[in-house]
């Protein structure tokens, strides 16, 4: 439950304070791309504090080899570096969409269907007029609506590696190495990122930035480490959840944030909520409630199976006890089920 509270409120979280960095007057693009995965090093406490993994495996009595630092260090690399691409579409695509869209739906038919919707919904209502004007918007907006897709695509990419590489790799997902993937991919990320932003010449700006922000240089420091901190805690817990259930799990508990974040940015921002986002926000939730639906149903399935195999096993004890009963005299008559 903490790793689901964790995923909600980080991917409902960031993406508004993102909205605000923007409505208040941020533009740099690298920034918020950084800030998307700067929050690795707020992982190192918890990280030291996490029983090392040998021990831990041992414990449950499976200890296992470690993988090859080379194939980690490998491993880490490309997926952080698909982690900062993904950071960067997403963006580029809030730039394109600047109103909030139920578009990044990253469980299975709801993606597919909510961003169909999105797809056909009208961009007419930014602000500006003109036939010339209209043109462009629409342009950027289908721009929008195809980076907002590559990204969620990528994004459940990302998830199902990650879930390949605690299984195939590193064969145990226990805590620690939870916590070293986050960090290891992140920090190649942010590094990337960082890259960018001095290469693109976007940090001569950020003095500027700060300095015309609407609220002020403190408010645009809180939103930019409110960023970090959400995008952290969004991907902490799913990882977390990859770990303790599937990559298909985290990706579909992460659609509950689905209609959070646009009725928070009416409250909050003032957009309006069209019909078009209510009919896909209940896709998203109907997706979710079918998905934990069938996994209730798996769930007593293999609860009934493995009730049968103990209740197979007990009978196979009871007739070889009945069988030495008889062939000794009945000192094994007392035969029970329990």
């Amino acid at each position: 439950m903490a790793d689901m509270l964790m995923l909600l409120v980080g991917e409902a979280m960031a993406p508004l304070l993102t909205r605000l960095y923007y409505n208040s007057g941020g533009n740099s693009l690298w920034m918020v791309t950084l800030a998307q995965s700067a929050g690795a090093p707020l992982l190192v406490i918890p990280f030291l504090l996490t029983p090392r993994a040998a021990a831990a495996a041992a414990a449950v009595g499976e200890p296992r080899p470690a993988p090859a630092a080379s194939k980690m260090v490998a491993i880490c690399v490309a997926l952080g570096l698909v982690v900062g691409c993904d950071n960067l579409m997403y963006f580029y695509a809030m730039l394109y969409l600047p109103r909030f869209t139920p578009l990044v739906v990253n469980s299975v038919v709801v993606l597919t269907f909510s961003a169909a919707l999105l797809g056909v919904d009208d961009p007419s209502s930014s602000d500006g007029g003109g036939a010339g004007g209209n043109a462009v918007r629409r342009g950027k907006h289908a721009v929008g609506v195809v980076l907002t897709l590559s990204a969620s695509a990528v994004y459940a990419l990302i998830l199902s590696l990650f879930e390949a590489t605690f299984d195939k790799v590193i064969g145990a997902a226990t805590p620690q190495w939870v916590l070293k993937m986050q960090i290891s991919t992140n920090a190649v990320a942010a590094a990337v990122s960082a890259a960018a932003l001095f290469a693109s010449g976007e940090w001569r700006a950020i003095r500027g930035e700060m300095a015309a922000f609407k609220d002020g240089k403190a408010a645009y420091a809180a939103t930019v480490v409110g960023v970090a901190m959400g995008w952290q805690a969004a991907a902490l817990g799913a990882v977390r959840l990859i770990a303790r259930v599937s990559s298909l799990f985290a990706n579909v508990t992460g659609t509950l944030a689905l209609p959070m974040v646009p009725v928070l940015a009416v409250a909050l921002f003032g957009d309006k909520m069209t019909g078009t986002k209510v009919v896909a926000m209940l896709m998203a939730v109907w997706g979710f409630l079918s998905y934990v639906y069938q996994h209730y149903l798996d769930g007593r399935r293999a609860a009934a199976r493995e009730g049968r195999v103990h209740a197979a096993a007990g009978c196979v004890i009871c007739t070889d006890q009945m069988t030495y009963s008889s062939m000794f005299g009945g000192a094994f008559s007392n035969c029970s089920f329990s």
